[in-house]
């Protein structure tokens, strides 16, 4: 099986420019990753995750996406039986032009 959580939107401290320290902005976040179902006893609940997701980016203000998305791909990765986790933060407003992302 295959969860994907697409455009996971927030608002965070995350950056190292002066006003990213000081202003939430929104970050989006797209998860996915396989896990073998066998059973309900095997079953993942996606609404955990997201809510996992949401408080560790409201609580450790990460300063780089580096390192956001190295948490989260460990935290994933010793809470849940996954394999082949694809992770990606993107902050759409830092730049007017564009959308910045980074993932893993």
């Amino acid at each position: 099986m295959q969860i994907q959580i697409e455009d996971l939107r927030l608002n965070c401290i995350i950056g190292i420019l002066d006003f990213e320290r000081i202003k939430p902005q929104e970050v989006i976040i797209n998860i996915n990753f396989e896990y073998e179902y066998k059973d309900s006893s095997t079953f993942i609940n996606y609404s955990k995750i997201v809510k996992q997701i949401e408080l560790i980016m409201s609580e450790e203000k990460f300063e780089l996406l580096e390192e956001a998305i190295l948490y989260i791909q460990n935290h994933l990765y010793k809470t849940y039986k996954i394999k082949n986790l694809n992770l990606k933060i993107s902050k759409p407003n830092i730049l007017t032009n564009c959308i910045v992302s980074l993932s893993n």
